[in-house]
């Protein structure tokens, strides 16, 4: 069970040079499920997902996990649309994360097999990660962050430049991890992939949450005119 829930935000703001990114945010995410984040081009997903991660500054409000925020650091991981890749091969790049924790170098191997097997990469572990496709790079970015265990995995956008097999095969580890625990909070431009993994919705518009509901509520009958027009595929500004 995760102790570090539940996230409370209040009127968090983060902007740069003057301009601000996304906020104010107010918002309270509880343990378990998934948590999609949709929206036009420009509404801040990625800022969203930085913020709250604590890899942009915050500006304005705050963000408290219920752990602490020395702990929660420690227990949460973020991939990128575009991971990047360590000059090394695939096995090296998977047991670096633990390296980095004072695993030994013997354990942090036999981990790194293991976690490749489980995100289909167990013939690849010899290769060198640069040479890898780019389903293959998404795969070992997961891997990659899965492997110490978080509590919390952010996602931006990580199926952007897939195709459908790289995609079905990647939401096949998401929903693994989330059977195994693993609280998920993605950004996606996808939605179909959207009505697939989430269990709820943040629309976003501006850099606010413009609408929030589960699944079923937002893409059956979302409440706003600017949510409807988004599932329309018409632009919204």
């Amino acid at each position: 069970m995760s102790d570090m829930f539940p996230l409370i935000v209040e009127g968090a703001l983060t902007r740069r040079r003057g301009k601000v990114l996304v906020g104010p945010v107010d918002l309270r995410l509880e343990a378990g499920g998934v948590t999609i984040v949709i929206g036009p081009n420009g509404a801040g997903k990625t800022s969203l997902l930085r913020m709250l991660h604590g890899i942009a500054r915050l500006n304005a409000g705050r963000i408290e996990w219920a752990c602490g925020q020395e702990r929660a650091r420690e227990k949460q991981a973020f991939v990128f649309q575009t991971p990047v890749m360590l000059r090394r091969s695939v096995r090296d790049n998977l047991a670096y994360p633990l390296r980095l924790g004072g695993v030994t170098r013997r354990e942090a191997r036999a981990q790194a097999d293991a976690m490749a097997e489980k995100v289909g990469l167990g013939d690849a572990l010899g290769r060198p990660a640069t040479v890898l496709s780019g389903g293959e790079r998404q795969k070992l970015a997961l891997g990659r962050a899965l492997i110490r265990s978080p509590q919390v995995l952010f996602l931006d956008e990580p199926c952007a430049s897939l195709d459908g097999r790289a995609m079905r095969e990647v939401e096949e580890i998401l929903k693994t991890a989330v059977q195994d625990g693993v609280r998920l909070i993605m950004s996606t431009h996808n939605m179909g992939q959207a009505r697939r993994l989430a269990s709820e919705v943040l629309f976003l518009l501006g850099g606010k949450i413009h609408e929030r509901g589960s699944t079923v509520e937002f893409f059956d009958a979302p409440k706003t005119a600017q949510a409807r027009a988004f599932l329309n595929g018409d632009i919204v500004e």
